[in-house]
């Protein structure tokens, strides 16, 4: 599997986790995944993958460490915007955002940047390091 076959598909899982944070995979979130992804490039490896964690029923919080431990290995990428507004979508879907809907988003966001920041930070003093 190429590797943004593997991001794709880890969306597919997050999205499980949004839709999953009221406590319940409602149908109208299903439903409004298949629509969003209908036609894009990796469609059926996100929808697959959130169909996958329905049937296991896995854990919110084992989903979430495994996508956010995959996307800090992947690192910085474009796709991550798409992941957050593909949230709010799917998590407005039935009855609007929900509190936990509203905690994976923003968790999201705030662990990813904060990684990233990290890192460049790390990245700068290396080159400054490099220049004394």
């Amino acid at each position: 599997m190429k590797k943004i076959e593997k991001l794709y598909e880890v969306l597919g899982e997050l999205l499980y986790a949004i839709a999953k944070a009221d406590g319940i995979v409602q149908s109208e979130e299903k439903e409004r995944l298949k629509e969003l992804f209908n036609n894009h490039a990796f469609g059926s490896d996100i929808v697959w993958s959130f169909e996958y964690e329905v049937s296991k029923s896995t854990p919110i919080d084992e989903i979430y460490n495994k996508v956010i431990n995959f996307c800090h290995s992947y690192g910085p990428a474009p796709q991550y915007d798409e992941f957050i507004k593909a949230m709010k979508i799917i998590a407005e879907a039935a009855d609007g955002i929900q509190e936990g809907e509203a905690k994976i988003i923003e968790s999201f966001s705030k662990d990813l940047l904060e990684r990233f920041q990290r890192d460049t930070d790390k990245l700068r003093n290396y080159q400054k390091d490099l220049s004394e």
